[in-house]
């Protein structure tokens, strides 16, 4: 049995031990949003956060994840509204088939939680962790940091 805070929903599982995070998400809440692709820790396709922070849910097992709180793609859009970060991304064309795009907006939106005006070498380095293999990362730059301008410009209005 696990205890489960996944974009503040709390679920009372049955997990066996060696089940990782990415299983119960995707096979289990039906939350396929995070990806499993090479499922070593290789390509960082499986990214949730975890207590705001970005981490590999096919390395995570599922009963390690009781007590922190998970966010997955799913969970950004608010009441049927995309993130800005979400909205970033198809605007600026930051995707392409869309495999590694919810594992680099949350690890976006975990960099713009922590610096609202990253330069393009910090930009770099947070999605550093996640592989793509369509884009050439170009446009996927300029989403996270059209994101940060839209999210400032937001701050700025409040």
């Amino acid at each position: 049995m696990a205890i489960l805070n996944i974009n503040g929903v709390i679920y009372n599982l049955d997990v066996e031990p060696q089940w990782p995070l990415v299983y119960v998400l995707r096979e289990k809440l039906g939350l396929t949003g995070t990806k499993l692709a090479c499922g070593s820790g290789e390509c960082g396709n499986c990214t949730v956060l975890m207590d705001g922070k970005p981490v590999l849910s096919c390395l995570m097992l599922a009963v390690e994840s009781e007590g922190k709180k998970i966010t997955t793609i799913e969970g950004l859009a608010k009441d049927g509204k995309l993130h800005p970060i979400q909205q970033a991304f198809l605007d600026n064309y930051g995707l392409a088939c869309g495999h590694c795009t919810p594992a680099m907006i949350l690890s976006a939106y975990a960099l713009l939680n922590s610096n609202n005006n990253p330069n393009e070498e910090e930009v770099k380095k947070a999605i550093s962790g996640v592989l793509c293999r369509c884009t050439g990362y170009v446009k996927i730059i300029e989403s996270v940091r059209a994101a940060a301008e839209k999210m400032r410009q937001r701050e700025d209005n409040v």
